[in-house]
C-alpha cells in the first residue's frame, strides 16, 4: 500500500507475540458457552450454509470452481472385488472433490490475509507461509464456537429488500441496527451481517461477484473494539466491494481483522430466515473443519434458538 502506516502495537500486545489463536481462543470460554447455551428455549435450529455445489460462484484467478469426480462406483468396485473372490456383490461409493477453501459457507484463518509481510500475532510471510500451506495461522487453530449470535439486519436502510453493491455500511449504520434489534454489543459475540445480497447466491452469480454491500474498515474497528470474535455476512467477503477507496486502498477489513485485530469472517452465510423472523439473538454454534495449513475452510454454522 503507498503512503499507508500501519500501527500494530495495539494488537501484537494484546494477547502476546506469537498467539495462533486470536479472539476466539481468548474471549471464549465456559461462560461465554453457557451463556449462549441457556439462550436455546424452543429447540429449534436454523441453518445458516449453503449447499456447496458444482456452479458455486467464486472469484478467479485465485479461487477456484467446486468440482467433483467419482473416484470409485459401485458398479465397477463390485467388479473389482468379485475378481478378487469376494461373493456378496460389494459396492462402493467414492469420490474425489477439488475447490478452493473460500467456496461456499466459510471463516477465513488468520493467516489469510496480510499487510506487507506482517501477518496476525507477530507472525510473517517469510517465516509462517509453506510451499504447502500455512506453517503457522491455519484453520487448524481456530476453537470450536459456541456464544452468543447477533443478526444485524441493514437490508432495509436504503427502503429496500437488499442493499446495492458498493453501498458501504458505516458505524451510525451498524448503531441503528443495534437500536433497532433492541440489543448491545457483547464481548465473545459473532455478528451477522444480513445485506439481503445473499439472495444473489446461485440465483445471479454474475452479480453477486460484480461487487457487494458490506462493512467499511471504520465499522469494523469499532466491531472488533466491542469484542467480537468474528463478523459474517451474506455476500462473498463481508467487506464492501468495490472499498470506499478502491483501487488506493484494497480489502482494508480482511486486513484488519484478520491481521491486525485477529478475528475471523465467516462468508457466504444464509441470513434471510432469521431476518425475515426476526430473530436478532441467538447461540451461534460454529465447529471449523481442522485443514492444517489452510486459510479457510467450509462450515456449517447454525443459530438455535
Amino acid at each position: 500500500m503507498t503512503n499507508c502506516v500501519h500501527d500494530h502495537s495495539q494488537w501484537q500486545a494484546r494477547w502476546g507475540e506469537g498467539d495462533q489463536t486470536g479472539a476466539v481462543g481468548h474471549l471464549l470460554g465456559p461462560e461465554t458457552t453457557l451463556k449462549a447455551i441457556s439462550m436455546v428455549e424452543r429447540g429449534r435450529t436454523l441453518d445458516l450454509s449453503h449447499v456447496i455445489e458444482v456452479g458455486a460462484p467464486y472469484m478467479p484467478p485465485n479461487q477456484t470452481p467446486y468440482q467433483m469426480t467419482s473416484g470409485a462406483t459401485a458398479r465397477n468396485s463390485m467388479k473389482v472385488r468379485a475378481a478378487m473372490g469376494a461373493t456378496n456383490k460389494v459396492g462402493a461409493n467414492l469420490e474425489r472433490i477439488e475447490m478452493t477453501t473460500h467456496v461456499g459457507t466459510h471463516v477465513d484463518s488468520l493467516g489469510h490475509f496480510s499487510i506487507g509481510d506482517y501477518l496476525y500475532g507477530d507472525h510473517n510471510i517469510n517465516d509462517s507461509v509453506g510451499d504447502f500451506g500455512l506453517i503457522d495461522l491455519g484453520i487448524e487453530n481456530m476453537p470450536p464456537v459456541v456464544t452468543r449470535g447477533v443478526l444485524l439486519d441493514v437490508a432495509g436502510l436504503d427502503g429496500g429488500e437488499f442493499l446495492e453493491a458498493g453501498r458501504a455500511v458505516g458505524k451510525d449504520d451498524l448503531h441503528r441496527a443495534y437500536d433497532a434489534a433492541k440489543l448491545a454489543p457483547a464481548p465473545g459475540d459473532v455478528v451477522c451481517l444480513h445485506t439481503g445480497w445473499g439472495r444473489f447466491f446461485m440465483t445471479d452469480n454474475d452479480r453477486y461477484l460484480s461487487g457487494e454491500p458490506g462493512i467499511e474498515r471504520a465499522a469494523a474497528e469499532w466491531l472488533t473494539s466491542q469484542d467480537a470474535v468474528a463478523i459474517g455476512a451474506d455476500n462473498m467477503a463481508v467487506e464492501v466491494l468495490p472499498g470506499t477507496k478502491h483501487p488506493e486502498i484494497m480489502m482494508p477489513v480482511h486486513q484488519h481483522c484478520l491481521a491486525e485485530a485477529g478475528v475471523h469472517l465467516i462468508e457466504n452465510l444464509v441470513l434471510d430466515e432469521l431476518a425475515s423472523e426476526g430473530i436478532y439473538e441467538f447461540c451461534f454454534v460454529m465447529l471449523p473443519v481442522k485443514f492444517k495449513g489452510a486459510t479457510g475452510c467450509p462450515v456449517r454454522p447454525v443459530a438455535m434458538v
